[in-house]
């Protein structure tokens, strides 16, 4: 059967939709993590000293990631079953109207221990959210992008994430500037606020979208399946585990964004608010160069050692990091962030989409990378929750979280190595059984 017309040739526009709802949504995601490093301790935990008071808003954070299997198994299942488009539109205004209830929550000082309890309500939906986003808007990048251009067009899902998360800091930055009276009554409440005409700009900019021509085809000839975590567990389980494992890499991003931050803002170091927040932006506005590119690298020597370059670098690059931030030294803390967030470690990020993606056939891959990126990122949501356990009771261990990091790194590593290369396969024949039956001995089959 062919594919409908008017869903070809829309490679562009979908990984526009992609960037920028990606944007809009992660933008809501990562505020949430400036104020658990930043002003949570202080608003719903000031009952507690000041490391206990940022331990359990640090926890808050992971909540999310918690709550994101549980998403993903019910979101992955519908996107196989009704379309990527319907999901995608479905994640954003969930994100959005969480968002904009953490913004109205009142805080412990007026109501007690029930203001913490709606905040972690509040965030699990956020995480119920998220679990179906990058995997929904991937899955439509892919199939709608040229074969032999997927690894660049599935990137701009993580550069809207990147993207999302720069727009945060910069808010951040701004409401960082008001005195600490003005930012703990009703200063932060300003970004989550904002997350309403989120939802509204990125429901007009995603509604327009057509579904993909290979969901559209499969939905046409075969059908839809109707159980796609049975068909997932029964042919794709390696890859699912590949994913979890590899899906830990973004521990190396809550580390930076969260814990790091906290770290860096703690007495112990001492760097102001505003500081630290721009080393998060020029990072994040160099992340937005360095995701194509890499990606567009995978598309020519291969998904593997790019992304095994981002996983290991990314190791390496976390102890120079933290190092240079139990320095002090401000020009050694923006050149090596830079470094390890804008650039090493956006190798792996920018190829992840493309690789984890093309691990599946089209009637379970949204329901494989949800599945497989969410528990993975689960794990890495609470890596900031470990960390701040791991650096003592005065916070300052930094080496400890930078060697705890890399080894998050590990499995990472050993997934890419033994997952089969797939950036020449064309687009139909991704995940099938013929192509697992055909792998040559330079390749590890399932």
């Amino acid at each position: 059967m062919s594919v409908p017309a008017k869903a070809v040739g829309q490679p562009k526009k979908a990984a526009t939709a992609a960037w920028i709802g990606s944007a809009l949504e992660y933008y809501d995601f990562f505020i949430y993590g400036s104020a658990a490093a930043l002003i949570f301790p202080k608003v719903f935990f000031d009952d507690s000293d000041p490391a206990t008071a940022t331990l359990l808003s640090l926890a808050t954070f992971g909540v999310a990631y918690a709550a994101r299997p549980v998403g993903a198994l019910f979101l992955g299942h519908f996107g196989d079953r009704v379309g990527r488009k319907k999901i995608m539109i479905f994640t954003l205004l969930l994100m959005g109207l969480s968002t904009f209830l953490i913004g109205c929550l009142p805080t412990r000082g007026q109501v007690g221990t029930l203001a913490p309890v709606l905040l972690v309500l509040c965030r699990v939906l956020q995480g119920i959210s998220a679990a179906g986003e990058q995997a929904s808007a991937s899955s439509m990048t892919l199939e709608h992008a040229p074969a032999d251009r997927r690894g660049f067009f599935t990137s701009f899902t993580l550069g809207g994430t990147q993207g999302g998360q720069l727009i945060a800091t910069l808010v951040f930055l701004a409401v960082a500037q008001l005195p600490d009276k003005q930012l703990l009554s009703w200063g932060w409440r300003v970004p989550f606020w904002a997350s309403v005409l989120v939802a509204v700009a990125g429901y007009f900019i995603r509604r327009n979208l057509q579904e993909t021509p290979a969901f559209a085809e499969q939905a046409a000839t075969e059908g839809v399946v109707k159980l796609p975590l049975v068909v997932l567990l029964r042919e794709h389980w390696a890859d699912v585990l590949r994913v979890i494992a590899g899906a830990l890499i973004a521990s190396v991003s809550t580390i930076f964004t969260v814990w790091a931050l906290a770290y860096a803002t703690s007495d112990s170091v001492g760097m102001s608010r505003s500081s630290m927040l721009w080393v998060g932006a020029f990072a994040n506005l160099v992340a937005l160069a360095a995701i194509p590119l890499w990606a567009t690298l995978s598309d020519r020597i291969g998904r593997r050692p790019v992304y095994l370059i981002g996983a290991v670098g990314s190791a390496i690059t976390m102890f120079l990091y933290l190092w240079a931030i139990s320095t002090g030294s401000y020009a050694l803390i923006l050149i090596l962030g830079i470094v390890a967030f804008g650039v090493v470690y956006s190798a792996a990020n920018g190829v992840w989409p493309s690789f984890y993606g093309e691990m599946f056939s089209t009637r379970v891959r949204l329901s494989g990378m949800a599945i497989g990126t969410q528990i993975g990122f689960a794990v890495a949501g609470f890596a900031v929750t470990f960390a701040a356990q791991i650096a003592g009771p005065d916070g300052t261990d930094w080496s400890a979280v930078a060697l705890f990091t890399a080894a998050l790194c590990v499995p990472p590593v050993i997934a890419a190595l033994t997952a089969r290369e797939t950036h020449t396969v064309p687009t139909e024949l991704l995940g099938t059984r013929s192509l697992r039956d055909a792998s040559t001995p330079e390749t590890v089959t399932a």
